[in-house]
């Protein structure tokens, strides 16, 4: 099966999200906390392993990084072409300076309340671990906004087949306890695991138009 993804390219990497390219189109945000593996996703989903920097130091990305993606067929995008991945700053790492941290804080509230051509959010978590407070934080934001949010449990190569899907049931479960309406998959870049489920994932965000609080959310 082709690979819808295949084909990103790196546009530009934005401070604020002033700098970001024009708020036309669609396109889909990838957040999560700097060391859940969220830069290997990006490279594995696209094809494309030298597409989003990635380190041993977790923490590097520190700029809200913009990729471009081909045409698509099926997609409302205003023009059709204006199709991208926003990939925005890993957040939680401790050794990034504080006052860097309330900056990003500050953007990436900004960047989801304002962002008209945001589309959804792919939210990033470890498996190993429950969900930390920005995980829920960020899992709320959607709910609240009605803003699309499908959560990638990577790192599954790291523990038992039957483990992860006892984690992605049970964290269905929190889901469906706490009223929430995310929908999540199981991953692992390194083996492939769910890499086409998350593309289709994508895709189908990329494709969902605007409705509910998520449209009008202008401050």
């Amino acid at each position: 099966m082709s690979n819808p993804l295949q084909g990103a390219q790196f546009v530009l990497a934005a401070h604020r999200i002033s700098q970001l390219p024009a708020d036309q189109g669609a396109e889909v945000a990838f957040a999560g906390r700097s060391n859940a593996g969220k830069s290997s996703a990006l490279n594995t989903l696209t094809n494309h392993k030298g597409l989003a920097r990635t380190s041993k130091t977790p923490g590097r990305t520190q700029q809200m990084v913009a990729f471009s993606l081909p045409p698509q067929r099926g997609v409302s995008a205003s023009p059709e072409s204006d199709l991208r991945l926003i990939d925005l700053p890993g957040y939680g790492y401790a050794k990034v300076p504080l006052d860097m941290r309330e900056h990003w804080k500050q953007e990436i509230d900004a960047y989801l309340h304002q962002r008209r051509s945001l589309r959804g959010l792919v939210l990033i978590v470890d498996i190993r671990h429950p969900l930390k407070e920005f995980d829920r934080l960020m899992l709320q934001f959607c709910f609240d906004t009605q803003l699309p949010c499908h959560v990638l449990l990577t790192k599954a190569d790291k523990i038992s087949r039957g483990h992860g899907a006892q984690a992605l049931v049970a964290l269905r479960k929190q889901f469906a306890d706490e009223s929430l309406s995310a929908t999540a998959q199981v991953f692992s870049s390194s083996a492939g695991t769910g890499v086409e489920e998350a593309r289709q994932a994508v895709m189908a965000l990329l494709a969902k138009p605007r409705e509910g609080a998520h449209q009008g959310r202008e401050r």
